[in-house]
């Protein structure tokens, strides 16, 4: 499941085959440290953006085959060559963490999809690059189950983004729902709220399920990472469903009899299909 405070890297677990978890570490601090200048300290909207573009320069480097400065750039540049990373994926990735600095509200689910095609998708299609499985169906699941995720992740931190000024709940959604910025600013929770909610979790849920085939495609223990990364979406959709869709003030979390669950329904993924 997502690890530390980058949510989009569903990632780092012991089920990883050791000879991946180099190039994923690499990836993911590359990942980690620019999302971190996009969203952590205060430093001025300007600022952030030129030190993303630094980001851009060092892969501008990595494609012209020298080595670029540092030890993560340079442990990126090993892996990129060693696996034949498309570095496309890691401008994508830049894309988005730039524009979360400038953007804050989305007029459409394509402008948010869009998004995510940027700022999640990359994630999944560079695990199947690494794993060597990047074929087209597989792409497609893969890009279903890590928009899903970021999407989960935005449903359950409504408030923790409106303290960042953002709202990632399409504009066109909260106007079919009537539901105002002011009753996010209040975490007011009525029908309204609820059937907006309910709204997201069911799209989201979809996506998930509609990307699950996906399990079955990697083998061994890079499948069943994967199974345990959809349970725990599906499981984080029932515990948002299960606080009646108040997640202002009862944010939801996995634990202990949770995991256990997920992974009993891990052993049953066929079902899903």
């Amino acid at each position: 499941m997502p690890v530390e405070h980058y949510e989009n890297f569903p990632v780092a677990s012991l089920l990883l085959p050791r000879h991946l978890r180099e190039p994923i570490e690499a990836i993911y601090a590359f990942a980690r440290s620019a999302d971190d200048i996009a969203d952590e300290g205060d430093a001025a909207p300007l600022v952030r953006l030129a030190q993303i573009n630094d980001y851009r320069r060092e892969i501008n480097t990595i494609d012209s085959g020298g080595m670029p400065s540092g030890e993560m750039f340079a442990r990126l540049a090993r892996n990129v060559r060693a696996f034949k990373l498309p570095t496309i994926l890691l401008r994508d990735l830049l894309d988005a963490f730039s524009q979360d600095v400038v953007k804050t509200r989305y007029a459409d689910f394509a402008e948010l999809r869009d998004y995510s095609r940027r700022s999640a998708d990359p994630v999944g299609r560079l695990l199947l690059h690494l794993y060597q499985r990047a074929t087209p169906d597989n792409l497609a699941r893969a890009d279903d189950i890590c928009s899903a995720l970021q999407y989960i992740n935005f449903w359950q931190d409504v408030a923790v983004d409106w303290k960042k000024d953002r709202i990632y709940l399409p504009q066109e959604d909260l106007q079919r729902f009537a539901v105002s910025e002011a009753q996010i600013a209040e975490g007011r929770v009525d029908d309204a709220w609820r059937n907006l909610l309910h709204f997201e979790v069911d799209r989201a849920r979809m996506m998930l399920l509609r990307g699950a085939p996906l399990t079955a495609a990697l083998p061994g223990r890079m499948g069943w990472e994967l199974r345990l990364v959809v349970q725990g979406g599906l499981r984080t959709l029932e515990q948002i469903e299960a606080v009646d869709y108040d997640v202002f003030r009862r944010r939801p979390t996995l634990g202990k009899t949770d995991w256990l669950r997920m992974v009993w329904r891990a052993c049953f993924m066929d079902k899903l299909r």
